[in-house]
């Protein structure tokens, strides 16, 4: 049964919606942006049922316990901090216990520096559209669309970003959302939570301390030696192929790379059979293998 409770970490609440047995492996589900963790609602029930304690928090920003003011407390040291303090909180063995990292987007980066920082903590890592941080930077150089891909990391950095995105019933954020297939009743569900320039406003923060750490960005972050699984759709607005396919040099353990033709950015809203299928797959592999 899938049930939200309040956890307390780092001197705030976050939201986190969980499903499962909590003695049985956890799979940690980071979202992206503009989403939240009901981006997960087809996942967490499928995994429960195989066996698996599944956690998705809405993150720093996203849950209205866990939204400071202040641009500075959104620094990528922090927001892993949340998610390592998180799994601890909630898992039986408590910082000791190695658990599964599932992310996309910006929950895809974290997850990727989960494994690159703390591969002690993190059992396997499966990750939806975001390439390796090193492939990104390298793809920024010598793929001449991804720039352009890119360009909204920049303009987040204005000050009135988020009133732009909510301006006219949200406008601008409907279109990128049906661009990439997302239907209206899911971007109403995301806009429950985000939908306030209060909280547009501190999810845009992850984008205005995106190089916080020079350690934590790209081509400084370390080659991944977890077993991992990349999810690609070949229509993703965000990241191009360059990026996708550049991923493999940044990964010395099992890796598997999975295109998923006619499809965007926002995988978990257009599929459902081949994310859970290749994910649980992927997860029993690891486990088997233990």
């Amino acid at each position: 049964m899938i049930e939200t409770i309040a956890v307390n970490v780092s001197d705030m609440v976050f939201d986190v919606t969980v499903c499962g047995d909590k003695s049985q492996p956890m799979v940690l589900f980071l979202h992206g942006f503009p989403q939240t963790n009901y981006t997960w609602r087809y996942q967490l029930p499928a995994l429960a049922n195989a066996g698996y304690y599944c956690v998705a928090p809405n993150q720093r920003g996203y849950s209205v316990g866990a939204r400071p003011a202040a641009t500075i407390q959104y620094a990528t040291a922090l927001l892993l901090k949340d998610m390592l303090d998180l799994a601890a909180e909630l898992s039986p063995q408590g910082s000791s216990a190695k658990i599964h990292v599932v992310g996309h987007d910006w929950g895809g980066q974290l997850s990727w520096l989960l494994a690159a920082f703390y591969p002690d903590r993190v059992k396997s890592l499966t990750v939806l559209s975001r390439p390796h941080p090193a492939a990104f930077a390298l793809a920024m150089k010598q793929d001449n669309k991804q720039a352009g891909r890119s360009s909204h990391h920049q303009a987040f950095q204005n000050a009135n970003s988020a009133e732009l995105l909510l301006a006219d019933n949200a406008k601008r954020l409907r279109k990128l959302f049906a661009d990439q297939w997302v239907s209206d009743a899911d971007v109403e569900a995301y806009l429950e939570v985000l939908g306030s320039t209060d909280a547009m406003n501190a999810a845009i923060n992850w984008y205005r301390n995106l190089g916080d750490d020079t350690s934590m960005v790209g081509k400084n972050v370390p080659v991944v030696t977890i077993p991992t699984l990349y999810l690609w759709g070949d229509k993703d607005m965000s990241v191009g192929r360059a990026a996708a396919e550049k991923t493999v040099d940044f990964v010395d353990a099992e890796y598997s790379f999975v295109e998923i033709p006619d499809v965007g950015h926002f995988i978990t809203d257009q599929l459902v059979d081949a994310v859970n299928d290749n994910l649980l797959r992927h997860l029993d592999s690891v486990e088997n293998s233990n």
